[in-house]
């Protein structure tokens, strides 16, 4: 068949070559970067061993704290509040214990087969040198807040999860160059990428290879007709017509889904990031600083800081004062750090749904539109997975993770 995917961010690239492993025509609608899309600026986690939601007790039990700080984890602007109210309800009652167990359930069933996914495509690429197979740390600055993780790492452990506690000592001899901490989890068995933008980059060089067509343009609206499902753009080919469509465009999936029949409560977590010349941390491998909102990697590109929560929609310019805040927490950590080095600043837009939960599965109006957005955290993550339930979708065969917890139709 003739498929066109909306998107070519990190979930549409590996939709591309599902959907092209299947025998499929396949063509990308995607202006290309804008700098503020995940897949280019991410940490380049591939964690496949979360298994909590946003809304979790770890969230609220920060939550005070954070938002009493302007420039801390978690912030919503001012103006931004009344568009961010649904969002904020939905996120409340997503917040009940039996929503939670329901989406840690969810959680668990994409992310178990993330890293495989990862691995096989990856293989089947001949890109397998992205993968970084160095485990992933977190790490608590006192020995009481994390003992109060110990819920969640008995879930983990529950689901077959390797994890590793470390005390001072271990943490010392692991990572030389972190200081001040009291308490640590290894997880062996988390990987991260090479950087995330080499990799789409090679995803979508590939893809062309292969026989892809790749459309610089945006994506005005996708409508379903008699002849086939029609893409609408903003550029000189004006629309493309394929049998089926996919709908991965991340945070303007929101307005495409609407003229589709199905209203998405999908808003956008701006997180910040900045980059330092590749050995300024130090550090030997990703880590997670728990209840302090942003983590670190060593990528090919250089190491990189980053994390944060903001919500203040698409137009609203970047407010780096966030990254300088973020910067000066990292540096109780890292007191070598030589922060006025020069570090290449950045912003994205998240595509987050209050349950933590992506979207897959058809439209609502029309099966022969599949959706694949709303990944928040985990686009990259789960990007491989989810290329394999959507091929599954477009050809009509079954799957073995229960896709209904991902419907467009929960909301």
């Amino acid at each position: 068949m003739r498929i066109t995917i909306v998107g070519a961010g990190i979930v549409g690239l590996a939709a591309a070559h599902a959907l092209l492993d299947r025998g499929h025509q396949v063509t990308l609608v995607d202006p290309g970067s804008d700098g503020a899309r995940p897949t280019d600026g991410n940490a380049g986690w591939i964690a496949h061993t979360d298994v909590m939601p946003l809304a979790s007790p770890k969230v609220w039990r920060n939550l005070p704290q954070w938002l009493m700080d302007p420039l801390g984890p978690l912030s919503i602007r001012p103006a931004y509040l009344p568009f961010l109210a649904p969002w904020l309800v939905r996120f409340l009652l997503a917040s009940s214990p039996m929503r939670i167990k329901s989406s840690i359930g969810a959680i668990r069933s994409i992310n178990a087969e993330a890293l495989p996914s990862w691995q096989a495509l990856l293989d089947s690429l001949n890109l397998a040198d992205h993968l970084r197979e160095k485990g992933i740390l977190s790490v608590w600055r006192n020995h009481g807040a994390f003992l109060r993780a110990d819920d969640i790492i008995n879930r983990q452990r529950q689901f077959g999860i390797s994890v590793d506690v470390l005390g001072p000592k271990d943490l010392a001899d692991l990572e030389p160059a972190l200081h001040n901490v009291e308490a640590g989890v290894l997880y062996p068995e988390a990987c991260h990428v090479s950087d995330p933008a080499a990799l789409a980059s090679d995803l979508l060089r590939l893809a062309r290879e292969r026989g892809a067509t790749h459309i610089p343009e945006r994506a005005l609206a996708v409508e379903p007709k008699n002849d086939g499902v029609h893409v609408h753009t903003d550029g000189a080919i004006r629309h493309v017509v394929g049998d089926k469509a996919v709908l991965a465009a991340g945070i303007w999936s929101r307005a495409l889904a609407k003229r589709l029949g199905d209203r998405i409560p999908l808003d956008t977590e701006r997180g910040y990031n900045a980059t330092y010349p590749k050995g300024s941390f130090g550090l030997n491998r990703p880590i997670m600083f728990e209840g302090e909102g942003f983590v670190t990697t060593p990528l090919d590109a250089g190491d990189r800081v980053g994390g944060a929560v903001e919500f203040a929609g698409i137009k609203a310019e970047p407010n780096h004062d966030r990254t300088s805040a973020m910067i000066s927490r990292l540096k109780r950590f890292l007191p070598h750090l030589d922060a006025d080095q020069p570090a290449k600043r950045w912003m994205g837009f998240r595509p987050s749904i209050p349950d933590s939960l992506p979207v897959i599965g058809p439209a609502t109006r029309d099966s022969r539109v599949v959706y694949a957005f709303g990944h928040g955290h985990h686009g990259l993550t789960q990007a491989a997975v989810t290329s394999r339930l959507v091929a599954n979708l477009i050809d009509g065969s079954s799957s073995a993770i229960d896709l209904k917890p991902f419907s467009a139709r929960r909301f």
